[in-house]
């Protein structure tokens, strides 16, 4: 039986409401050469059995990393979910991807997402944090639109040892605003110091980098920083939240607004998505942050509540004042960092960190020590790091696949200099087992 949500009869009742008589006649401002005339181009239906069995037959071509070894990151991580997290975050009362409005939001939700700044906000040891982006390239291209409010100014420094496709959406953000976007080289993995001085002028209205950062280099922060701000520009730093838990926050250093992804707090790899994008800043910065803020207040009965206490964004409140145009958060994914994080706690999140960065050296010793393979950068690292290898690098992440071994991220494919080389992380998932297969794996020879 084939189910339609309208009748012949209430569409010719609509039609005659309208003063049209067929439906083609809604359309009389479109072209008779842009109108399709025969039935779309689609396969004739199939049972649910049938349709089931397709459905299944495609799921099953994907490797699940259940089924492989993975040492994939380059932005997308491989960490441990408690199961606490999948149980809390799936009741019914948080399980929607929909952000709800003041009007509707509950006292629990909000209360959820007030947490989360509150955890986000230590964590980056900023003041203030929104209740969530997108995913990290979002947050980036948002503190960067945020930062030419702030100044006034009307160009940005972006380190070329930021993700190359969080690099691709500032620029297109950038664009769009007439804003020059220029790069500012590294050396030896990290910011070359004297390039960003040379760089900095009165025209600059901020300056984004990444520690630990896509090579998994952690930088001078101590020293970049503060030349930054002392040119009057806003010092922008990405971070990876679990890297917090050994390493000063970006907020210890000075930084005015920091980003990150979310995907390592509690947010399995999803074949790439949906993840969570971090903002957090100083205080003085607050009416220029992008999306929501959830506040704490209290009623005539000195009863506690929350409520969302701004909502920069909104075109049709501020219109052409409006700091974004973002118009949601990622609101299922903060509750779950949000359990993720109260479930740890510091604690938890220091030894995820400590593991993260000891099995990560352990595997860089050990690949450094196979023959043909080096570490191409120096530079002190979190997590994961650069191999440069004498071997075809694509046949050799294939091979590794067929072993099931996710090997690493080749960096061919983001820059010809590094065709070479290819991205390793490591994390407290990783055994010594583990370990140990992929460089048997590495060392053997076709």
């Amino acid at each position: 039986m084939k189910y339609t949500q309208l009748t012949p009869t209430q569409v010719q009742s609509m039609l005659k409401v309208i003063g049209v008589v067929t439906i083609r006649d809604l359309f009389s401002g479109v072209r008779d050469e842009h109108m399709l005339d025969k039935p779309l181009a689609v396969p004739p239906g199939i049972s649910e059995l049938e349709l089931l069995a397709d459905c299944q037959a495609l799921a099953g071509r994907n490797r699940d990393l259940t089924q492989s070894v993975c040492f994939l990151g380059g932005g997308s991580y491989d960490h441990f979910v408690p199961t606490l997290v999948d149980h809390l975050a799936m009741q019914g009362e948080f399980l929607t991807a929909y952000t709800p409005y003041q009007a509707e939001a509950s006292q629990g939700v909000l209360q959820a997402f007030f947490e989360f700044q509150t955890m986000i906000c230590r964590l980056t040891g900023m003041d203030v944090s929104n209740a969530s982006l997108y995913e990290f390239a979002t947050a980036a291209a948002e503190a960067v639109t945020m930062s030419l409010s702030v100044t006034g100014r009307n160009r940005v420094l972006v380190a070329d040892n930021v993700h190359p496709d969080t690099r691709a959406v500032i620029d297109t953000y950038a664009r769009q605003r007439g804003v020059e976007v220029a790069v500012v080289a590294s050396k030896g993995g990290v910011v070359d110091e004297a390039a960003l001085a040379a760089a900095l002028d009165d025209d600059v209205a901020a300056v984004l980098v990444q520690s630990p950062n896509f090579f998994g280099c952690v930088e001078r922060l101590d020293r970049i920083v503060p030349a930054i701000r002392a040119s009057g520009a806003l010092a922008l730093v990405s971070f990876d939240p679990l890297a917090g838990g050994v390493l000063k926050p970006p907020g210890a250093f000075g930084a005015d607004i920091v980003v990150g992804e979310g995907q390592a707090l509690g947010i399995p790899p999803q074949y790439g998505g949906p993840y969570l994008g971090l903002l957090a800043c100083r205080e003085e910065y607050l009416r220029k942050i992008p999306g929501r803020v959830v506040g704490v207040t209290h009623d005539k009965n000195g009863r506690r509540g929350f409520c969302l206490t701004l909502q920069t964004r909104e075109q049709h409140i501020r219109r052409e004042k409006a700091t974004s145009n973002v118009c949601t958060n990622q609101g299922l994914l903060a509750m779950r960092a949000s359990v993720y994080m109260a479930a740890m706690g510091r604690r938890g999140i220091e030894k995820v960190a400590s593991m993260c960065l000891d099995k990560s050296h352990y595997a860089a010793e050990r690949i450094s020590a196979i023959k043909g393979y080096r570490l191409r950068f120096a530079a002190p690292f979190f997590k994961e790091f650069v191999v440069q290898t004498d071997r075809d690098v694509p046949a050799l992440l294939a091979r590794c696949r067929k072993l099931g071994i996710l090997a690493g991220v080749p960096l061919g494919r983001f820059d010809e200099q590094y065709a070479d080389c290819f991205l390793v992380a490591v994390t407290e998932k990783r055994t010594k087992t583990d370990i140990d297969r992929l460089c048997d794996a590495l060392g053997e020879r076709q």
